[in-house]
């Protein structure tokens, strides 16, 4: 037995689909609701999302309802803001065994999230300690360590089948080698563990090239088996976080790439992004396309995994094994050693702000296509620099990897077209 959640998930991987789920989030108590009954409607795996306005990201729960009262729209669903009945009502006769609905918030202390997704019926959230700190916020990772602690206590105590998707597996969209995802998701699941939660899934976000994340979803599989035995966990795919491409044809291709990873490495679940992602906020029209674009491409036969796609499993699961052991080895408490790990360096997120972040690692896109270490900085790594040139890095040099997929896609686009 499991919840509506875990449940469709499982069906899902028993039948060979994969479960897609949108970001979208609206205002308006109508207008979230008509969103989720379109997404329910579409006749494929589907998990519904209420992503959260930036206002209660930053604990501001009252300016939602007075921009909502004044005309306004907002960036995602005020929770904490509408009444806990209103919210009720909203996901009436949609939530359920065939139709779980998320919640994505985004912020580092989420008691009072959690708190109002309890009160609503809900049992399904994403985030993390560090994956929803370092990236978003300024809060210590120290207070956000216990914050998180607290509430996926709550969490465990309050509901039967609580489930939290770990964001560790999407550090800054871009750019962090997948070692680091790996580690930070396996990491954030022990600290699940450790606070009492036994449902999770562990994320990780489409890379620079398709064998190295092929490679890196393996990695992630054989060390969320070592390390977080008897859990009920699965994986879920985000489709690209950094930049998009700016074309439809370009952004389709990417979209559609996403798809047949998810299928050829049995990922359960993918968070899709839409054509319209590089210029606009996704309308319901346009997601839909998505998910119906992404649940088409990860239909079919896997791929068999090729030699270059081995040697990348070897190599992130060698680091990732590395990282993971090293900060468990710091203290006892998952939290703790979370935070004494960031503090000496030996975890660094590559081009993080975040005054808790050492901000000595670097990375680069090398010789193979795939995303490396440039400099490792206090990372328990072994080798060297894969860049004998980094200290002639550069705007320009950061400026043409970030826009390194985007242009990739859009070029192989305009190419098609002559």
């Amino acid at each position: 037995m499991a919840g509506h959640f875990d449940r469709l998930v499982a069906q899902s991987r028993e039948q060979g689909t994969v479960v897609v789920q949108p970001r979208m989030g609206f205002g308006s108590l109508r207008a979230m609701r008509d969103g989720l009954s379109q997404v329910a409607s579409l006749g494929l795996p589907t998990v519904g999302t209420l992503t959260l306005d930036s206002y209660t990201r930053v604990g501001d729960y009252t300016t939602p309802l007075e921009r909502l009262s004044a005309g306004e729209e907002l960036n995602g669903y005020p929770l904490v803001s509408h009444p806990a009945e209103a919210t009720r009502t909203l996901l009436e006769g949609l939530h359920g065994p065939g139709f779980p609905v998320q919640v994505r918030h985004g912020t580092a202390l989420p008691l009072r999230v959690f708190q109002k997704l309890v009160e609503v019926g809900l049992d399904a959230t994403e985030g993390g300690p560090v994956s929803y700190c370092l990236p978003y916020s300024r809060l210590p990772l120290a207070q956000a360590v216990e914050a998180w602690a607290e509430a996926t206590r709550f969490l465990a105590g309050e509901t039967e089948y609580g489930h939290i998707e770990s964001f560790g597996g999407c550090l800054l969209g871009q750019l962090c080698p997948p070692s680091l995802l790996v580690a930070t998701a396996v990491l954030e699941g022990c600290f699940f563990r450790q606070h009492g939660l036994r449902h999770i899934s562990l994320s990780f976000a489409q890379g620079v090239l398709a064998e190295q994340d092929r490679g890196a979803l393996r990695a992630l599989r054989t060390l969320a088996a070592e390390h977080l035995p008897r859990m009920s966990w699965h994986v879920v795919l985000y489709t690209y976080m950094g930049l998009f491409p700016k074309t439809p044809d370009g952004a389709s291709a990417l979209i559609r790439e996403s798809g047949r990873l998810a299928r050829d490495t049995g990922c359960e679940r993918m968070i899709v992004k839409t054509v319209s992602e590089a210029w606009q906020i996704p309308t319901v029209a346009e997601n839909l396309a998505a998910l119906r674009m992404s649940a088409e491409a990860s239909s079919g036969t896997p791929a068999v995994p090729t030699g270059l796609e081995n040697a990348f499993y070897d190599e992130v699961l060698a680091e990732a094994r590395i990282l993971v052991e090293t900060v468990l080895g710091l203290d006892p408490d998952v939290g703790t050693a979370l935070t004494k790990a960031f503090e000496r360096g030996i975890l660094d997120i590559p081009f993080g702000l975040h005054p808790d972040n050492a901000g000595a690692v670097t990375s680069v896109i090398d010789g193979r296509g795939a995303l490396t270490w440039g400099s490792r900085g206090n990372l328990p790594l072994p080798g060297t620099s894969e860049d004998a040139g980094f200290d002639d890095f550069g705007s320009d040099r950061l400026h043409a990897m970030l826009n390194h997929v985007a242009n990739r896609y859009d070029r192989a686009a305009a190419l098609a077209e002559t």
